[in-house]
């Protein structure tokens, strides 16, 4: 069976629970908590070197991480991902914008917000300059939903559930969502679409891996 190591409240790690979730595809979900210091126990770095979650063990104890890139992994045959090269590169492209243009904002001012231990990060100017950053990434993105139902065309893609992750807590975040009617009409599209679980999910038999010394 495959293993999700993640973080249960990660925007990251909900991306591929929640393709796993769509696809039917049965796994086991190990709760690793960046909070508690269990990313960096012995048995998680000898996973991952890089001590960060989300990470997918496969069946034959290949490791996979970074969440996109497990998107990709999972979502290859599937209606998830468009065969033709054209359209695939448009998926690609939605999904490098959603790491380098919408999470360095979005998921940063979201983590401020919601974890206390880190809410001293949150002055002034750090806030400011995530507001500005992040609404300039989503009017990007209400532009391009003002001509296609979902982010890379007329079909759900893994790249609207890459971008879905972050977006459905900007407005617990900070942003002025009023200002985005197409996000919010597309956000409603995406939670309705077929197999949809909500980030709180996780399946039957979820374990947790102890923080190290």
């Amino acid at each position: 069976m495959l293993t999700l190591y993640g973080m249960s409240s990660s925007g990251n790690c909900y991306k591929p629970r929640l393709l796993l979730a769509k696809l039917g595809r049965p796994f086991r979900h190990v709760e690793v908590n960046a909070m508690d210091g269990s990313t960096h126990s012995p048995e998680f770095l000898a996973l991952n070197p890089n001590g960060k979650v989300p990470l997918l063990q496969l069946e034959d104890g290949r490791i996979l991480a970074e969440s996109n890139a497990m998107l990709l992994y999972l979502a290859e045959g599937t209606s998830y991902l468009p065969d033709a090269g054209f359209e695939r590169a448009l998926v690609y492209q939605w999904m490098f914008f959603e790491q380098y243009s919408h999470e360095p904002y979005i998921a940063v001012l979201r983590a401020l917000k919601k974890y206390p231990e880190r809410a001293h990060q949150a002055t002034p100017e750090r806030v400011a300059q995530l507001l500005d950053g992040g609404h300039k990434a989503l009017a990007v993105m209400e532009m391009q939903l003002s001509k296609t139902r979902f982010i890379a065309g007329d079909d759900y893609s893994v790249a609207d559930i890459a971008l879905y992750a972050y977006t459905q807590d900007a407005a617990f975040a900070g942003y002025d969502m009023t200002r985005f009617p197409h996000i919010t009409a597309w956000l409603e599209r995406v939670a309705t679409h077929g197999g949809h679980v909500p980030m709180e999910w996780l399946p039957e038999g979820s374990a947790a891996l102890s923080p190290g010394d």
